[in-house]
Parts: C-alpha cells; structure tokens; sequence
C-alpha cells in the first residue's frame, strides 16, 4: 500500500483505471457507445467490490486471530482464577478439619493482609520472615520434632499457659540464673497459673555437689516453688544408681505426657549455656522421657527431709 494516499482513494483509483481500460477496449471493438459505458462501469465497480471484500477477508481474518489470543488470555485468566479460588477453598477445608482454631488461621491471614505496600520494605521482610519462621515451625511439629538454635522463650511459656494436665521438669545447673531473670519470673507466674487452673506440676532439682542439698539458695528456691503449688524434690547426681545415669543429663519438661521441651547445654568458660532447644512429640521419645523424670522423681527427696535438723 501507498504511503499518503487513503485506501480508499486507491481502490477507486484502481476501479476507475480498470473501468477505463474497459471502456478502450469495447470502444476499439466499435461497440455502441452506451454498451462501453456500461460494461465498463460494471467491470470498475466488480473490482472496486472485489476490493473491498479482499479488504474485508483480511480485516475479518485478522480480527479473528485477535479474538483467539483474547480468549486464550480469557481462558488462562478464569483457569488460573479457579485454581486459586480451588485452592483457597481446599486449605480452608484443612484448616477446618484441623484441631487448629478457625479464627486464629483467619486472624493471621487477614493480618498479613492489611500490611499495605506504602509499608516499609523492611517491614514487608520482617512479616514474611515471621510468616516463613512460623509455616516451618507447624512443618517440624507434624513431622515430630523441631529444632531452635539457642534459648527458646516463647515456646516454654506458650506451653506453659496451654498445658492441661502436667507438667514434669527437671533442673539442672544450667537453670542457674533462669529463676532470677525477668523471663523467669513470667515462667514463676504462669506456672501459678497453670496450678491454678488444675494442672498438677512436678520439678526435679538435679544437684552435681551434694553439699548444695542444705544449702541455702536452693532451699528457698524450693519453698518459692512449693509456694506456687509445684511439688520438689532434689536429687545429687552421685546418689542414682549407676543404671540411671546412663542416660546424659539435660533439662526437659514434659507437657501433659504428649509433648517433650528439651534444651541441650553447651560448656563455656564460666557456666553451661543452652545451645538448642527442641520441641519433641514423637510418641516413644516422650515415653521414655516420662520413665526417666519417673525414676529421677523416686530416687529424690522431698526439700523438707533436706532441712538441717534444729539444734
């Protein structure tokens, strides 16, 4: 096509010399004057329709290639639109079915929701850390176990606050300054809770030197306890039987007799510290925490024989 010159006009110009290319013919064939204009109007019109019908072939053609690709986009758009509503609706399903409270998934959803984008790019990473930390956390607890780097606070006192029934722990060195902290005076305030609402609670103070038994911070860190309703008992390590020290010994807490909290100590050069925490739900591996706080519960003695007779 020409540049400059409407379509139009080319196909009327194109009508028009074929139209006069007609009328020379017949004219040079001594037809009748009225039969060359006739026929070469007729033969300059079939091309100026002829045109236009091409022209609309091509359009119509055209048109639709582009109807294909929208409705393939269409198509793409509804299916990817339904497998996301699907998909929504299938996790919704499982969250209903789960023992998991509705509310609480609903709450965190529309949370993560109203982080607008005008929010901070720092804050957008910090939620989708959190997010991410907490989607791995409920990964490891359905496989049976998971694992924290370092001191765990949260999960102890969640656990705490949650428990039901019992709560069996041992103590060991390692909880030396834990009870004088402000983490352990929260963990004081929720096991007075815990008691309160019914939940019998049992702590085990593990003693390397057998002079600390009468010594006097550990007493009145046993008569603080029993003042919240815990039952004590301390045990010195050299007094168990050779077959009960077989096991190592480290701090755990057993939560109604389903679930383990575990920390695994670390020798510095002033005192033990917590390298890991574990969450441990596997059903023998609690069970056989529950026989070895059982057996360190019986070869202990209650904090009241420990008292120094009066002179």
């Amino acid at each position: 096509m020409m540049r400059g010159i409407s379509p139009i006009l080319l196909k009327a110009v194109v009508a028009l010399i074929t139209g006069g290319v007609a009328y020379l013919i017949t004219n040079f064939a001594n037809q009748p004057t009225i039969w060359s204009i006739t026929i070469s109007t007729f033969i300059g019109g079939a091309i100026l329709i002829v045109q236009f019908i091409m022209e609309f072939e091509d359009r119509l053609a055209m048109l639709e290639i582009s109807l294909g690709k929208h409705w393939d986009e269409m198509g793409s758009l509804v299916s990817g639109g339904f497998a996301r509503v699907n998909e929504a609706t299938q996790l919704f399903s499982l969250v209903e079915q789960s023992a998991i409270r509705t509310d609480a998934v609903t709450q965190l959803v529309r949370s993560a929701a109203e982080i607008g984008s005008e929010a901070p790019a720092l804050l957008h990473s910090f939620a989708r850390t959190e997010v991410s930390r907490l989607a791995t956390l409920l990964q490891d607890l359905h496989a049976g176990e998971a694992t924290y780097e370092g001191e765990d606070h949260e999960w102890l006192l969640a656990l705490a606050q949650n428990a039901e029934t019992a709560i069996d722990a041992t103590s060991t060195e390692v909880d030396a300054d834990l009870w004088v902290s402000e983490f352990g005076r929260r963990y004081l305030v929720a096991q007075r809770e815990a008691v309160g609402r019914g939940v019998k609670i049992r702590r085990v103070f593990i003693l390397d030197d057998p002079g600390l038994v009468n010594d006097a911070d550990v007493r009145r860190l046993c008569r603080e306890q029993e003042d919240l309703g815990v039952e004590v008992r301390t045990v010195v390590k050299s007094a168990l039987r050779s077959t009960e020290r077989l096991d190592p010994m480290f701090d755990f807490i057993v939560f109604d007799h389903a679930i383990s909290y575990e920390v695994t100590p670390e020798q510095t050069d002033d005192h033990p510290v917590i390298a890991t925490t574990r969450l441990v739900l596997r059903q023998d591996k609690v069970n056989r925490r529950i026989r070895r706080f059982n057996d360190l519960w019986e070869a202990g003695t209650e904090a009241d024989q420990n008292a120094p007779a009066a002179s």
